[in-house]
């Protein structure tokens, strides 16, 4: 924001034209009467001379004032000119930090006022997306305060229960091992955070080349093997050979989470399907699951940092909220989109649509 101007250099500026606009005046008078001289062939006396060219300035000062007057009064500018006031003092509150002013239209004298009323509309525009900013990084700044606090508490409390000597082996085992937990997802959380930061300020490394995309899921799928046998799921694949010119390593980031995700929310007994199929210039994935599902206000907001889905789709401790940020981040710089349809007790859909080329 550039620093405003001090009262004294206002003046100054102001003062400076009106002396330049009262030379251009006389000058043109000057001008005009020596031309009127010359065209009588008369000669005048330098006091004669001098006191025309004065009252010609004179007059041509009034009248040029006296056009420009006329002119923005005919337009109601005088009127009109007021209402930048409430304009610029609006302005100065939202530089203040003040996202919640907006102006009425109505104070302009017309719905439709032409600039001005566009000028308003802006403003309003403005004040309105500052607002949602800020409100975005208050949430995020508590969301991210939760998430820290959390496992910090359990490892302080735990901590502090095995200072009792009466503990045996296996309860000191026990709560030995929920402070590693615990730890493991703080740093968990802290690394998603440093990588979504990266992604956000395209910091991250982008690699592209050529790489067979089907086999890349086919052994994520299978890397994933302990967890969907262990939870009696079935695991369809339906992979067509397919080549991409891309980053492997933050794509594997987008179908690890989508993979995890779908096995995790997915009870004993339960499918999932994975897909990739190619056509017109485009590579379609999808994975789609029968487990719980996601509600129709929380589709809207899956995608969110740290954004918590209905309770009965709570993250367990082992997630940290942001695995659907950055999967959607990373699939935006490969030009792509991602895109999730659910219905509640019946399963989830997440499908994946990137450039071929």
């Amino acid at each position: 924001m550039k620093p405003m101007r001090p009262a004294w250099q206002h003046r100054l500026i102001g003062t400076a034209g009106v002396l330049v606009y009262l030379l251009a005046m006389f000058t043109v008078a000057f001008y005009l009467s020596d031309l009127v001289y010359r065209a009588a062939g008369w000669r005048p006396s330098l006091l004669v001379a001098q006191l025309t060219n004065s009252l010609l300035g004179l007059l041509f000062t009034g009248l040029t004032l006296g056009g420009v007057s006329f002119f923005f009064r005919s337009r109601n500018w005088p009127r009109r000119a007021g209402i930048l006031i409430p304009i610029i003092e609006a302005l100065e509150r939202i530089a203040q930090g003040d996202f919640d002013v907006r102006l009425d239209k109505s104070f302009t004298g017309h719905e439709d006022a032409g600039i001005f009323g566009d000028l308003v509309e802006s403003v309003n525009n403005m004040a309105e997306g500052l607002n949602q900013m800020e409100n975005l990084r208050q949430e995020f700044i508590s969301n991210v305060s939760h998430e820290l606090q959390s496992p910090l508490t359990s490892i302080r409390g735990f901590a502090q229960a095995l200072r009792d000597e009466r503990l045996s082996p296996q309860e000191r085992a026990h709560y030995l091992n929920i402070i590693e937990t615990e730890s493991t997802r703080l740093s968990r959380i802290t690394e998603n955070l440093l990588r979504l930061a990266s992604l956000e300020a395209k910091q991250v490394s982008f690699e592209a080349r050529p790489y067979r995309l089907d086999r890349q899921i086919r052994g994520l799928v299978l890397a994933c093997e302990p967890q969907w046998t262990g939870g009696q799921i079935d695991m369809d694949v339906n992979l067509d050979e397919i080549e991409i010119t891309a980053d492997e390593d933050l794509l594997s980031q987008v179908w690890i989470n989508l993979i995890h995700n779908s096995i995790k929310f997915t009870p004993p007994g339960g499918r999932v399907c994975v897909e990739l199929h190619g056509q017109d210039g485009r590579i379609d994935f999808s994975i789609a699951d029968t487990g719980i599902g996601i509600t129709a206000a929380d589709q809207e907001r899956i995608f969110e940092r740290f954004y918590k889905a209905d309770p009965a789709r709570q993250r367990t401790q082992e997630g940290s909220g942001l695995g659907l940020s950055i999967a959607k981040k990373i699939v935006e710089m490969h030009r792509g989109a991602i895109g999730v349809e659910s219905t509640p007790g019946v399963g989830t859909v997440f499908r994946v649509s990137l450039p071929a080329g």
